[in-house]
């Protein structure tokens, strides 16, 4: 399953630094169909214990973890959806993500400028993101005197979705974001097809720097407004300091860890944004283990055990007679299959079943 978090922000606040900290957790092309050369593409490790555990517990051969798709997107300014700097290459290539992971800076370094000459996240995020809302109200404004022609003629498409953009361009006019638009189950197919970009999840990236004055730290006005606006907005947000995850990526763990305490620095911000990122694409995890190989298994939340087979081969969603599924954890208790077998707690799945997240499954086909 190829999806992908395209990391946007405002020049120097971080962002290729960052994504060249999430590069050195990539994983090997060969054990996903989906990898691009691209090298503004990272396709990084999803962080996952019960991975390892479970691949210890089978004495498996290989161990393949999750993975999701970054990309480096050039840099937005201000004017980026009349054209200005790279606008029309940065919202082309933000189009074709499936979210956005929005870095904004949160420290003060006067070595590093700020294109702005002022540290003030809120002020970056409302420029990012009115320059992306103006970008949609283009596209919605073009599709409008399309489609309007059609309404008029009385054809029933085009009815539905007249309707829709008759929410869509005011809300984007009074610089709301296109998520904020309630689309009923008839709108919905049209509101995707418009691909608008305010209309993906949005994560995002605190980023500060260790030895600098970070807004967290200090906790004046600046960051209580972005707190406010971060609760107010219901958005997700992680903290990162992206530029020692970069200086640390080459090291192992233990060395990485005495590092960052020595730097002050104690949280790995990087495998939480990883994380955050595949829980913001509504992802969810299965596994399945043996002594050749445990993998976990990337799916969308709420699909049944046909669906989720597909993720193996397509032809397991036709073929699928039934599923035998046990939670991780209870398989690792159990201690072996057959002993999980006879407690009663691996189960037989018929094509009704939802998958869960850290469930095991051997699918029969």
């Amino acid at each position: 399953m190829s999806l992908s978090i395209g990391i946007v922000g405002l020049p120097n606040v971080g962002k290729s630094t960052l994504f060249n900290a999430l590069t050195k957790k990539s994983v090997p092309a060969e054990n996903y169909p989906f990898c691009t050369i691209d090298p503004s593409v990272g396709v990084v490790a999803v962080p996952d214990e019960r991975l390892q555990k479970l691949s210890d517990f089978s004495e498996s051969a290989k161990t393949i973890p999750a993975a999701v798709e970054f990309t480096d997107i050039a840099g937005l300014v201000k004017g980026a959806s009349e054209g200005e700097g790279l606008g029309n290459q940065f919202l082309s290539h933000i189009r074709e993500t499936d979210a956005i992971a929005e870095v904004v800076r949160i420290f003060e370094d006067d070595n590093v400028i700020h294109v702005s000459n002022r540290i003030d996240p809120l002020k970056d995020i409302e420029v990012i993101n009115l320059e992306l809302v103006l970008a949609d109200l283009q596209t919605a404004s073009k599709r409008k005197a399309n489609v309007s022609k059609e309404a008029r003629a009385g054809k029933k498409d085009a009815l539905i979705e007249n309707g829709l953009l008759d929410k869509l361009i005011p809300a984007l006019e009074a610089g709301k974001m296109a998520s904020t638009v309630a689309a009923d189950e008839f709108e919905a197919p049209f509101l995707k097809q418009l691909h608008l970009i305010t209309s993906k999840p949005i994560l995002y990236i605190l980023n500060k720097k260790a030895g600098a004055k970070n807004l967290d730290e200090l906790g004046d006005e600046r960051w209580q407004r972005l707190s406010a606006f971060l609760k107010e907005s219901g958005s997700g947000h992680v903290i990162v300091d992206a530029g020692i995850e970069n200086e640390l990526k080459d090291l192992d763990e233990l060395d990485k860890r005495e590092m960052r305490e020595g730097l002050g620095s104690h949280d790995d911000g990087v495998n939480e944004l990883i994380r955050k990122g595949y829980e913001l694409l509504g992802l969810i995890t299965y596994f399945t283990t043996g002594q050749d190989e445990t993998r976990a298994w990337t799916i969308q939340k709420g699909w049944t055990a046909p669906e989720a087979g597909t993720a193996i081969h397509t032809d397991f969603k036709d073929k699928f007679i039934r599923a035998e599924v046990i939670e991780w954890d209870k398989l690792l208790a159990a201690g072996s299959y057959a002993a999980a077998r006879e407690n009663g707690q691996l189960r037989t799945e018929g094509k009704e079943y939802v998958v869960k997240d850290g469930d095991v499954i051997e699918f029969k086909v």
